[in-house]
């Protein structure tokens, strides 16, 4: 596993194999790493990286976060309750001498509660496959004001997710087993 593009590019990630089923680690595959940052750099929706504030949840490796960094993101949140996952993102940051530009919580992302703080403008949705809970995180990140006003929401999934009312689509596409949905929060209505 590899960053695949930007400043970073090429970085070599904490080896993990084919994942850690008990630890419900599932890697994000480059090819689909690359695919979605492609999407999101060259897409007709805007880049949303250069500068942004990220939310990495099931972040795993944290290899959806670092790549955002190396693609000009500001700052990134990882956000995981498993010691594996902890110990792979710690291991990756340090390889990619980011600790000053990340924060890890150990937390369920689907009972994140409140945000400490301005909301995130990227957000990376990664969850076990099939189980819903990237619709409880999801639910629970905008009710807890962890969503920026007009974020943008990358959500890989077995299928796909039914996306929220506060949501629209912007993008979907299948890579094999993965499919990922772009989308955007609806800036509501302050009028």
């Amino acid at each position: 596993m590899r960053i695949v593009g930007g400043r970073l590019r090429g970085l070599r990630l904490a080896d993990l194999g084919e994942g850690d089923l008990a630890a419900h680690l599932r890697p994000t595959t480059d090819r689909v790493r690359e695919s979605i940052f492609n999407l999101l750099i060259n897409g007709s929706h805007g880049n949303p990286l250069p500068g942004a504030r990220v939310l990495d949840l099931f972040a795993g490796t944290g290899a959806l976060g670092l790549e955002a960094l190396s693609h000009g993101a500001a700052e990134v949140t990882f956000v995981d309750d498993g010691a594996k996952a902890h110990a792979l993102i710690r291991q990756n940051v340090d390889k990619a001498r980011a600790g000053d530009l990340t924060r890890l919580i150990r937390r369920d992302a689907t009972k994140l509660g409140p945000v400490r703080g301005p909301g995130f403008g990227v957000v990376f949705l990664d969850p076990p496959y099939g189980q819903g809970r990237g619709e409880a995180a999801l639910a629970s990140a905008l009710q807890g004001g962890w969503l920026a006003p007009g974020a943008t929401v990358i959500w890989e999934e077995s299928r796909a997710p039914l996306l929220p009312a506060a949501l629209t689509l912007l993008d979907r596409r299948s890579y094999g087993e993965t499919v990922v949905t772009l989308a955007r929060l609806v800036p509501s209505d302050l009028g």
